[in-house]
């Protein structure tokens, strides 16, 4: 499939997601981006995909939402909804798939740019990355996970503050705040990505998703209830081949040989 907002390249169990507005240097998001992007993770979700790069083209991931395009449509209610739903389920599908995120920060993150940044597995930013909540400088509220996310990452208070401030964050403030996982030259990023996408591409990708699934409900049940989630999923790995493989590997001690299966 062609798509109009994003490149999608598929090698070695990796898929790469390139935001690519053209005709916008911030990659803003707009209601196409939208559509393209759950199409994507629904693609995300094959199985011979073992993880996920997610960046961005020239000197922003992403700007945020597309501002001019929301302010020209006539029915705004809608043409946020729309969006917003889409975006949403394609972002769901991404928590849920078994192959790690990584998100590969190109350059500054706002809006919905910074939401989708706090949506990854791990994140890797070049060092002149900015981060931005900026919705409530447009007289918004957060969408794209990031009031599910952020809280998780940095604690209430502070995501209190950069969602009500618009503070920004360097991207080495970033990391020292939990965003972000490594920061590295700008030069780097995709470097550092495939590295980190190849060590993801060649593990255990159930048990990957297993861990995602765990961590997604770890603010939110009781101890029973996530404890009876990790019983489930523990004994679910008995009937992978990486379980089984991986713990044969372990006891002969050799090097395990995952399949992702």
């Amino acid at each position: 499939m062609a798509y109009q907002t994003l490149s999608f390249e598929f090698s070695k169990s990796i898929a790469t997601i390139t935001l690519n507005r053209t005709d916008n240097s911030a990659n803003a998001l707009n209601a196409k981006m939208t559509e393209e992007l759950f199409d994507v993770s629904v693609r995300c979700g094959s199985p011979d995909v073992r993880c996920v790069i997610i960046t961005g083209t020239g000197k922003m991931f992403c700007g945020g939402g597309d501002l001019v395009e929301m302010n020209a449509v006539e029915d705004k209610h809608t043409h946020l909804t729309k969006m917003a739903t889409l975006l949403h389920a394609g972002l769901t599908r991404f928590s849920h798939i078994d192959a790690p995120i990584i998100i590969a920060l190109n350059g500054t993150a706002g809006g919905a740019g910074f939401s989708l940044a706090l949506a990854g597995d791990y994140v890797i930013a070049s060092d002149k990355a900015k981060f931005v909540s900026a919705y409530t400088a447009s007289g918004l509220t957060p969408d794209g996970s990031s009031t599910y996310y952020l809280a998780k990452h940095v604690g209430l208070l502070r995501a209190k503050e950069l969602m009500l401030t618009n503070r920004v964050l360097t991207a080495s403030e970033a990391q020292d705040w939990g965003i972000v996982n490594k920061v590295v030259t700008s030069e780097l990023v995709m470097k550092e990505a495939y590295t980190m996408a190849n060590q993801f591409a060649s593990g255990p990708t159930k048990a990957f998703g297993g861990v995602k699934r765990l961590l997604n409900t770890a603010f939110s049940d009781g101890i029973e209830t996530q404890l009876d989630h990790e019983t489930r999923s523990i004994a679910n790995m008995m009937r992978t081949n990486d379980g089984p493989a991986g713990i044969s590997a372990f006891l002969a001690k050799k090097s395990p040989k995952f399949n992702g299966k």
